[in-house]
């Protein structure tokens, strides 16, 4: 159960990672204090097979459109990706990505709208930050040398996610006993190598994500991945002694909220914001962006 007690002893525990401060995220040649000013990422998917109705483009016209609302609706960014992650979607070959993603990517450049690209495809990223993206949404770890050198080349920010697997596609079906107990040791000690191999390729503004939403295949219950990801957001600031933002994907845990799932994002809002989330990736970005501004209006102990 989630109280103040528990809060307190969380952060009692890790009460030396709670303040540690962190680079700024640089998007689109501006740098941005995460801590000051949450950054909100919003969604635009180009595959049918996206779970999540609201953000499935279907053209190019239409995914433009989405991320110039979302843009208007307070998104800092807007994140496009052409394959969805769930385990039974279409798989969409290099080709087919970059012929669906380019377009898109160059009209939201052309309607002054910052973007990020979300794929483990070399090529797909490099035709992409090409277009014009600002940011590459890493949901691989098999290409690292050739991500990070292309978000060198092209001065884009670097989302790593934490992958058990090569990409998001390709995710281990079982997790060692130490990582389900405490995920944390082991995303610390992959990410902080992973920060290291990027930096030494000349990237300079890194995020990484927990990957809460796609990264536990391993979990079999609904009731235990909402556990699972709600526990990792609240602990969120232990990443932060590696120096830089953390950015997570906000789930939407539809078997728990069920015909209220377009809720559950401004929930994990609070979690995340708690745990020490810089970057929100949200499929509902003005009620997210409420959300926040709650929290940072609210005082617990006015004097």
């Amino acid at each position: 159960m989630i109280d103040l007690r528990a809060l307190a002893r969380l952060t009692e525990a890790y009460a030396e990672d709670l303040d540690r401060p962190v680079s700024p995220f640089r998007l689109a040649g501006r740098d941005i204090d995460t801590d000051t000013e949450p950054v909100l990422m919003g969604i635009v998917n180009l595959s049918r097979d996206s779970w999540y109705r609201e953000s499935v483009a279907a053209t190019r016209a239409s995914a433009v459109r989405r991320g110039t609302v979302l843009a208007a609706q307070g998104a800092h960014l807007v994140d496009v990706g052409a394959e969805s992650v769930v385990t039974t979607a279409e798989r969409v070959g290099e080709e087919r990505q970059r012929e669906q993603l380019v377009p898109v990517i160059s009209g939201l450049a052309d309607a002054g709208v910052a973007t990020s690209v979300e794929s483990y495809h070399p090529s797909v990223v490099e035709a992409c930050l090409d277009a014009g993206a600002s940011v590459v949404n890493l949901t691989g770890s098999g290409e690292d040398e050739a991500m990070f050198e292309l978000a060198a080349r092209f001065d884009a920010a670097l989302v790593l996610c934490h992958i058990g697997g090569s990409h998001a596609r390709d995710l281990r079906t079982e997790a060692p006993d130490e990582e389900v107990a405490d995920p944390f040791p082991a995303m610390l000690a992959s990410f902080e190598a992973r920060l290291g191999a990027a930096r030494a390729a000349g990237v300079r503004s890194v995020s990484i994500d927990p990957g809460v939403g796609f990264s536990t295949p391993w979990i079999t219950t609904p009731a235990e991945r909402v556990r699972w990801q709600a526990t990792t957001q609240l602990q969120s600031f232990r990443l932060r002694r590696l120096g830089v933002p953390v950015c997570h994907a906000l789930p939407a845990a539809p078997d728990t909220f069920g015909e209220e799932v377009r809720h559950a994002e401004g929930f994990f809002t609070v979690l995340a914001a708690l745990g020490g989330t810089g970057i929100f990736r949200t499929h509902e970005v003005p009620q997210v962006a409420a959300v926040l501004q709650c929290l940072r209006d609210f005082d617990p102990l006015p004097a």
